[in-house]
This record gives structure tokens, sequence and C-alpha cells, in this order.
């Protein structure tokens, strides 16, 4: 039965992809303009407006308590995640933050399975060891004078740990059943705005943004959206492993948005970085 709904889920992932790849793009201009926090929270505030909208319209869904409690956790897990991506996207270069996160949130899921017992086998071990190799080639100093070492250090640290955020949050959220519809990111939203919504007021900052990073925080918002519902039918129709490495993929659209729009350059050693990185998504779990 699986097998007949492959071609969809591989779509559906392969759109989630590009909806995450201009999320994160989006996402990353706000919080070059603005504050990440206020950027983070009104865009996950808006992702929660849209899904309570949608989900009425929606054929009816059967969660159980721990779709919920799943779809909660990915909320925070998530949250954290994008707003420690938004913040390396900010200071750092976007072609270059963007695979680092993609290959620690698929790396994460393979070492959580050789720890349970699976030994992945010749090509997943390759890509791991890619990844690696990959991370250390995008980590070169870049070829733009405007960005300061130590800008580029805090962006690829941070893009570590969004990977690990990113990576939680695609596992949690696969645990959840066909049955609950889109109900988990009901949870997923109401736990990161009101995680948020904490952070902020004990931190005592404002919400308050300029014209412009408010309507890109929203334009990112939905779009993660719509790229979280895409994830969501694919990892429930599909396989986990290609769906999750197409998924994976978004940092593709990222550098060609930021190339296309930024300008940004990159040293050979970036260029070669980001293929082997891409390369590397694909062959951890496509064994």
């Amino acid at each position: 039965m699986v097998l007949s709904y492959q071609p969809m889920a591989y779509l559906l992932a392969l759109l989630s992809a590009g909806f995450y790849g201009a999320a994160d793009f989006t996402g990353g201009l706000a919080t070059r303009r603005a504050n990440a926090l206020p950027v983070v929270f009104l865009s996950q505030a808006i992702g929660l407006v849209l899904v309570a909208v949608a989900i009425p319209l929606l054929p009816a869904a059967s969660p159980s308590r721990a779709d919920l409690w799943w779809g909660a956790l990915a909320g925070i897990t998530g949250g954290i995640g994008v707003a420690l991506l938004y913040r390396a996207l900010a200071i750092g270069t976007m072609s270059v933050v963007a695979p680092i996160t993609a290959v620690v949130a698929v790396a994460l899921p393979v070492v959580i399975s050789v720890v349970l017992g699976e030994r992945p086998r010749g090509l997943p071990l390759l890509g791991i060891l890619l990844g690696i190799a990959a991370i250390v080639l995008v980590s070169r100093p870049t070829v733009q004078p405007s960005d300061s070492p130590a800008a580029r250090r805090s962006g690829v640290g941070h893009a570590f740990l969004a990977g690990i955020g990113v990576a939680l949050f695609l596992l949690t959220l696969a645990q959840t059943r066909r049955e609950a519809g889109l109900w988990p990111l009901l949870t997923d939203r109401i736990a990161s705005v009101a995680f948020f919504a904490i952070v902020i007021v004990v931190s005592r900052g404002s919400v308050r943004l300029p014209k412009n990073p408010t309507a890109l925080a929203l334009a990112g918002g939905s779009l993660d959206m719509i790229a979280n519902a895409l994830y969501l039918l694919a990892v429930r129709i599909g396989p986990f492993s290609p769906v999750v490495t197409l998924s994976a993929l978004y940092p593709a659209g990222t550098v060609l948005l930021a190339r296309a729009i930024l300008g940004e350059r990159l040293s050979w050693w970036q260029a070669a970085g980001i293929v082997c990185a891409l390369i590397a998504v694909t062959m951890i779990v496509g064994g």
C-alpha cells in the first residue's frame, strides 16, 4: 500500500523543501533588519492563525492525546531551531548557513537510529563523512569583506544548533498518526507561540517591528506553515528516510534566492562544500 503512494509522497516532500527554502530566506532577511525574537514570534503566530483557519475546512480528523503532545514537542524544538536558524542567516552567509543546518538535521536521525540498534550501510556512512567534510569546507572564510570572522563563527555555531532543533522537529512530527490530520500542527504552533511569548515577557522585549520586517516575518511564517503541512502529509504516506532527505534539500532554494536577490558570492572551497552538503543529505538516508 505504501509503495503506491511513494510518488505523491516524494512530490510533496520536494514541494516542502521549496517552501522551507523560501521561508528561511524570507525569515533571514527579516532578522537582518530587526531582532530575531519578535520576528520568530510573529512568524509562528501567523502560522497558528493559518492552521486554525484551515482545520475546520478539512475532513474531520481524530487526533489522540499522543498526537497532540508530539505536535507540542515539535513546536518547541522546531521553534527554537527556527529562531537559531534565523539568527544564523542574519549574521552569516545564507548559502553557507543553510547547508550546515541541513546536514545536521539529516545526520541526527541517522545517529539516533544507530543508537537504537540500526547499522547504516556503506552509502549512509559515506554520506555522514561527506557531510562533515562539507561543513569544514563551507566554514572557511567567506570572500565577502563585510563579514567579520567573529560573525562567521557565530553563524556556523548557530547553524549547528539550528540543525539539531530542525532534526528533532522532523522526528517528533513524524510520530503523529495519519488519522490526526493537521491537529498536531495546531498544538505545534500553540506551544511555540506560548514559548516565545514567555521568552519575550521574561526578557522584557517587544513584538513591535518596522513595516518591512513585519511583512517579511508574516510571509516567512506563512511559507513555513505550508512547508510543514506538506512535510506532514508526505511523511505519513511515504517512507520516512527518503521523505526526510527530499525535505532537507531546502538549502538549494535558500542558496538560489540569496544568490539571485542578494548577490552573495562564494569561494571555490565554499561552493564545493555546498555541493558536498547537498550530496551528503541524499547519501545519508539514500541507502
